[in-house]
């Protein structure tokens, strides 16, 4: 993929977020794109609230957009592929995609990532222990 076709593409601000990081050939998938809001795109929660007072993303989804199932189901897919993967894998997302892959990492309802700040520029550590099982080691760390 181009530059330029990444400007354009739903990964733009991740890619951007790689590169001043560092990573400035990062593998792209789409599993990690930003939840599709349908006709609630280009407005903030708080103009969606204002509509509809009691809507929340990952118990309502978005009319037109995505439902908390697909998202759920595209954070699983996007673990999948992490296990294909030797080694660690660092990603960079958009914050209610992530938020996903963290309670499906540890095998929550997709409700549970409500429940879950994740503030812009963060780090999270989700990891596999022998002994524990699959662990968020660390979130929403400076």
């Amino acid at each position: 993929m181009t530059f330029d076709a990444v400007l354009s593409s739903p990964l733009q601000r991740a890619v951007c977020t790689a590169e001043i990081a560092g990573y400035v050939h990062p593998r792209l998938t789409p599993l990690l794109r930003e939840v599709d809001y349908g006709d609630y795109e280009g407005i903030t929660s708080k103009e969606i609230r204002a509509r509809n007072p009691d809507w929340q993303l990952y118990r309502d989804g978005c009319p037109g957009g995505e439902t908390p199932e697909q998202i759920y189901t595209r954070a699983t897919e996007f673990i999948r592929l992490c296990e294909t993967i030797d080694g660690r894998v660092l990603a960079f997302g958009h914050g209610h995609i992530l938020r996903a892959v963290a309670v499906a990492w540890v095998r929550l309802h997709i409700t549970a990532a409500a429940g879950f700040q994740l503030d812009v520029a963060t780090l999270n550590r989700l990891h596999d222990d022998p002994d524990h099982g699959r662990l968020i080691g660390m979130w929403n760390a400076p």
